[in-house]
């Protein structure tokens, strides 16, 4: 048995992944060979991929998987982003050594810990005329925004790139126990860990899947899908998952940030 297993989720076939410690997970419409699971077979949401992205097979993994997983450590990452070895974050890596340097044991620094994420990426920072042209609503109701940079929080964020409004419209949404705290998570912070990404123990990410599908499955009762369209509001799904899943995590586990790296040319 391995003690930590990766799952990366990719759209197109991924040459110098294959034959590596990870697992590698399809979606979208290209075909894919025998090492790639599938996401469009057993219980699915496959027709769904356009909008959920990696959440695609996340579902998949959680509803046909998840309980015969045992692994101690169960993670995901994308074809583009990679968790890499403690040793490796300051490393060239390339597709001729990327198999070197993937993260394919548990490291020693997570004991006493039951998660692992990527470190934070600020929202704030945005230029001026940006703000203007995109955050004019959020700015009418707050002026201060544009000379305070702790003001350009998660939902001024979310409100600029995925749809005045859509955020906290979602939000109200919300099983009771996370709806208050996930409210004032994204009014006061101006960070979260992004791209869903995770590594953590079976029971926990059980938890988090059924916290997040049924959240979504609520919300596509509200957004449906003919409306998504465009860069903004197309992923909408995989945006809310991904604010949701900083605040979740740190919520209800004991978190550790892990080096992992984007691969441009990946």
């Amino acid at each position: 048995m391995s003690n930590l297993k990766i799952f990366c989720v990719t759209n197109k076939k991924i040459s110098h992944l294959e034959g590596s410690s990870l697992l590698l997970a399809s979606v979208g419409k290209e075909k894919f060979n025998k090492n790639y699971l599938k996401s469009n077979i057993q219980d699915n949401i496959f027709y769904k991929e356009k909008y959920y992205s990696e959440l695609t097979f996340h579902y998949w993994y959680w509803k046909n998987l998840i309980q015969q997983e045992k692994a101690e450590w169960v993670g995901f990452c994308q074809r583009r982003r990679i968790w890499l070895k403690n040793s490796s974050s300051k490393e060239f890596i390339n597709k001729q050594n990327i198999k070197n340097h993937i993260l394919d044991f548990p490291d020693p620094s997570w004991s006493g810990y039951d998660s692992i994420l990527c470190g934070e990426i600020k929202t704030s920072g945005a230029k001026k005329i940006k703000m203007i042209k995109r955050g004019w609503k959020n700015l009418i109701r707050n002026p201060f925004i544009l000379l305070n940079k702790k003001k350009e929080t998660i939902r001024f964020h979310f409100d600029m790139h995925h749809g005045y409004g859509n955020l906290i419209k979602a939000i109200n949404l919300m099983h009771d126990k996370d709806k208050n705290d996930f409210l004032n998570y994204v009014n006061k912070n101006n960070s979260f860990n992004p791209h869903i990404m995770f590594i953590t123990k079976k029971k926990i990410a059980n938890q988090w899947f059924n916290d997040l599908f049924s959240w979504l499955d609520k919300c596509e009762k509200v957004f449906g899908f003919e409306d998504l369209n465009g860069y903004d509001t197309t992923r909408l799904y995989a945006y809310l998952a991904e604010r949701y899943l900083s605040f979740w995590f740190k919520k209800y586990t004991t978190y550790k940030v892990h080096p992992w790296k984007f691969f441009e040319d990946f």
